[in-house]
């Protein structure tokens, strides 16, 4: 909860095993105002699954009782917080059973109680340490916390309450450890780039499920849908006891500045989503880029790239978008010189002469034709052949 707590908050502390506080002083305005905030809270609570009851008070002890009490409120100021203290019963306190029992038997069981009794006695009786507690709830003292330090890098571990042999159901209990970790990415101002889901077997090694994107990010919609993508084409060996989900890469990410107009254009990691669907439903290797080189033949004029990898270019010819695996043979019917057969020309020729250093001489006329439905080619015959075309590429 102390990972998931990060994106609202950078200072976050462990009370105990099963409280964390939050100092939200800081950040009511970012996130609307109080209301708000613990409206955002509590939604997220229930779909990570948590029960928890949120109580919200000016000081950290103060908030920690009212919650043990069960109290989910919002006190606004001292004097309203002495007043909702008072009726709490002192067991709540992070006291020895001994003390409590010990005020119990003179009739001491609220803060209240405690409150009508002098000080002098109660220091020499008990110690300091159950005035100071008090004290620090009504804010009467500081109540400095130990920060919570994330770790350097996010794995964490959910056994499913019985095991399961579909991948369907997993995402269910993938979403909360998904929840967790976009909270620890915001508290990190990063964005991941690799993820690792380990699908643990009773009596088999686990199944590794790697989803890579190809930009940083920490959307949790985002990241299950790809891991919805990728589950898709995983068959189960046995059925799954445990999921394990680990961040292996990270990359800081930081906030962006909005424009005073909108703007109506994706951020930059917006623009890889559809990317990023295909490569996890089609494989990483079938899903590339098209990068430029230097080479005046066709065939090497592109070459694959890894997606996002691919740098701008420019090119003054006028080249096909759909080029062919290899260029095809036309019929001899199909093209005439001029506008009188099913192929009509309308540029050309373009003169390529080169390769002769690698053993791919190429020496051939490029035209480009138009046939009847009006699709634009791009065809070429050889240099010392007139007669044999072939087609090689197909305009948008």
């Amino acid at each position: 909860m102390a990972l998931w707590a990060g994106q609202f908050t950078p200072t976050v502390s462990i009370a105990s095993g099963n409280e964390v506080l939050l100092e939200i002083g800081g950040c009511l305005r970012l996130f609307g105002g109080l209301r708000q905030l613990g409206g955002r809270i509590r939604t997220d609570l229930r779909e990570l699954g948590y029960h928890a009851v949120v109580a919200v008070a000016p000081t950290a002890t103060g908030a920690l009782l009212l919650s043990r009490a069960g109290i989910a409120t919002c006190v606004g100021d001292r004097h309203e917080l002495r007043r909702a203290l008072a009726p709490l019963r002192l067991r709540l306190l992070d006291q020895p059973a001994d003390t409590i029992a010990t005020l119990a038997g003179m009739g001491v069981h609220t803060i209240r109680d405690y409150l009508a009794l002098p000080r002098d006695g109660l220091a020499r009786r008990f110690g300091q340490r159950l005035l100071d507690e008090i004290d620090r709830a009504l804010g009467h003292l500081p109540d400095p916390r130990p920060p919570f330090i994330p770790p350097a890098r996010y794995a964490a571990a959910l056994e499913l309450p019985a095991p399961v042999q579909e991948t369907e159901p997993l995402l269910f209990a993938a979403k909360r450890l998904i929840l967790e970790l976009a909270g620890y990415l915001a508290m990190k101002q990063a964005g991941v780039t690799q993820l690792r889901f380990e699908l643990e077997h009773a009596d088999r090694g686990a199944t590794r499920v790697a989803v890579g994107l190809s930009a940083a990010n920490r959307d949790a919609a985002h990241l299950l849908t790809l891991l919805r993508e990728k589950l898709a084409t995983v068959e189960l060996p046995a059925p799954v006891e445990t999921i394990r989900l680990i961040a292996t890469e990270t990359r800081p990410l930081g906030s962006h500045n909005r424009s005073l107009f909108a703007d109506q254009r994706p951020a930059a990691e917006d623009r890889w989503r559809v990317i990023e669907h295909l490569r996890a439903r089609l494989g990483a290797d079938a899903v590339y880029g098209l990068g430029m080189f230097p080479d005046h033949r066709p065939e090497l004029a592109l070459r694959r790239v890894p997606a996002g990898k691919a740098q701008d270019g420019g090119c003054d010819l006028y080249r096909p978008l759909w080029l062919l695996a290899r260029p095809l043979p036309l019929k001899t019917g199909d093209l005439l010189p001029q506008a009188d057969g099913p192929l009509t020309l309308l540029d050309g020729p373009e003169r390529i002469e080169s390769g002769w250093w690698d053993d791919f001489d190429v020496t051939r006329d490029y035209f480009v034709a138009r046939d009847d439905s009006g699709v634009k080619l791009w065809i070429f015959r050889e240099r010392n052949d007139q007669k044999n075309w072939f087609l090689h590429g197909l305009f948008a």
